[in-house]
């Protein structure tokens, strides 16, 4: 049974490990039942299973975005309403629009734009600042204070999501690497073979080899008939 594990394919590789403990527990072959080898297999063929399936980061990118293009439009429409405004002097308290403006001019008024973590921390800083006393009375002379509660709760959602992403992708960068992972199976599965291979000639083994051979035959021709590329 020769055959190049390296060159498998992720899935054939899983596949055919897969196969090939699956043989090897169908009751048919006893003296491989229980072996040592064959339960270090299955072992390794579980963590690769769990890691090559798995996606990379915690899969929570899409969530993060929308949380943030949320609190992207809260902060937008609060600002452009005090921007306009505080432009029309003829109107009362055009001067609280103005005052509340200038602490979006404080903090950034295009935060929007800057990544994750900037915004975050410069829009934790307003929202300190339009929480004081004098800004809420602010506020609510201008009927904003439902839209600040927005911006807000929108924030608050951001940083929930966003700590839930960080916590997740942390803890699968502390799982073994798929490559590592990989390797360890192909040492285990060429070993399992090698052993098959040296009793197929004994008479307990030799039905066990055939059974195998055909599922190695069968990955190897997975591998050469892989369609090319001719563009």
């Amino acid at each position: 049974m020769k055959i190049t594990l390296s060159e498998l394919s992720t899935r054939d590789l899983a596949t055919l490990s897969q196969r090939i403990i699956n043989s090897s527990e169908s009751g048919n072959f006893p003296v491989i039942s229980n072996h040592p080898l064959l339960t270090s297999l299955k072992t390794m063929c579980a963590d690769y299973d769990e890691v090559y399936t798995k996606q990379i980061y915690s899969g929570k990118g899409v969530s993060v975005a929308n949380a943030d293009g949320k609190r992207d439009d809260a902060f937008r429409i609060l600002k452009n309403f005090l921007n306009g405004y505080r432009k029309m002097t003829t109107l009362s308290n055009y001067q609280f629009a103005e005052d509340l403006y200038q602490i979006f001019r404080l903090y950034g008024i295009d935060m929007d734009r800057e990544s994750y973590s900037k915004q975050t921390a410069q829009m934790k800083k307003l929202i300190e600042d339009l929480e004081k006393p004098e800004n809420i009375q602010k506020l609510n002379a201008l009927s904003l204070i439902t839209a600040f509660n927005d911006m807000k709760s929108k924030h608050e959602a951001f940083e929930l999501i966003f700590a839930e992403q960080a916590g997740a992708n942390a803890n699968l960068r502390m799982m073994k690497s798929a490559t590592a992972i990989r390797r360890d199976l192909e040492k285990t599965l060429k070993s399992f073979l090698n052993l098959i291979t040296a009793m197929k000639d004994v008479p307990d083994w030799k039905l066990l080899y055939a059974d195998l051979n055909e599922h190695v035959k069968a990955a190897k021709n997975s591998t050469q008939n892989k369609p090319t590329n001719n563009s």
